[in-house]
């Protein structure tokens, strides 16, 4: 319908003023307050509250109690353009590069609740007996990916996934108790990457690092997998992470260059 022709009557005020809520959060303005949701969308702080507590409920967006943010969830409402766009698109040649130059998988993943979401990847040869592709799904705890995107949460909100998330034993090296995975996760925001041995699966190690917003947050993770037979942790260290960080720092220039055009 041309929407020269919509009428008043037509017109859904609360669906505008939702909309303009999701909205208000941008590339340098991934956490807002109620105040300043209220300030960017003109609503008074009731109504923003009333907004974002649906959004909330329905899974678009996130909340640590004194803050809001975009969840993944919001891609759904533009899939069919987005699908195409952005990060997997942006990712695409720089994962094809790694993968050439190292001869091992690579992925790319977002933090979805307690679970990473992969939105692009890269595949040598097939080293898990669980097929990986686009939109499977992993528990983060135990993903190299998944411990990078912990690292990234407030500490309000990683408190509230290990009170929430179900830290289940994927194989005997599987890391399940909560003060142990916060010191480990401590340790990778430290470091600057992730690595995980064999706890998602038997023979499977891998290493991630993150990928920031142009504001510095953590938006995603990029990892790179291979079979414990081949590549032990110290060489992942020093053959593997060099390159690894080096892809997501191209990564992250083209996000910024696409973002400014």
């Amino acid at each position: 319908m041309d929407g020269s022709v919509i009428r008043d009557s037509d017109f859904v005020q609360s669906l505008d003023r939702g909309l303009a809520v999701i909205r208000a959060f941008g590339p340098d303005r991934e956490r807002l307050s109620l105040s300043e949701v209220a300030r960017a969308t003109g609503l008074t702080r009731a109504a923003a509250r009333r907004f974002l507590l649906t959004l909330v409920k329905l899974g678009y967006v996130r909340s640590d109690g004194r803050e809001f943010s975009l969840r993944p969830r919001v891609l759904e409402l533009g899939y069919a353009y987005l699908s195409g766009l952005a990060m997997p698109e942006v990712a695409a040649p720089h994962l094809e590069e790694l993968v050439e130059r190292l001869h091992e998988s690579s992925s790319i993943s977002v933090l979805d609740g307690h679970h990473i979401v992969y939105v692009a990847r890269v595949p040598t040869k097939r080293i898990m007996t669980v097929a990986i592709s686009v939109g499977t799904r992993f528990p983060a705890h135990a993903t190299s990916m998944g411990r990078v995107l912990l690292s990234g949460l407030s500490a309000e909100e990683f408190e509230r996934y290990l009170a929430d998330a179900r830290l289940e034993a994927l194989t005997a090296r599987t890391v399940t108790n909560p003060d142990q995975l916060r010191e480990i996760v401590r340790e990778v925001a430290r470091q600057g990457y992730a690595i995980v041995d064999q706890e998602l699966e038997e023979g499977l190690r891998a290493i991630a690092a993150p990928i920031h917003s142009s504001g510095g947050a953590v938006i995603a993770a990029i990892n790179v997998s291979a079979h414990a037979s081949r590549v032990s942790p110290a060489a992942m260290r020093s053959d593997l992470l060099p390159a690894l960080l080096e892809t997501a720092r191209q990564i992250e220039a083209d996000l910024r260059s696409q973002a400014r055009g």
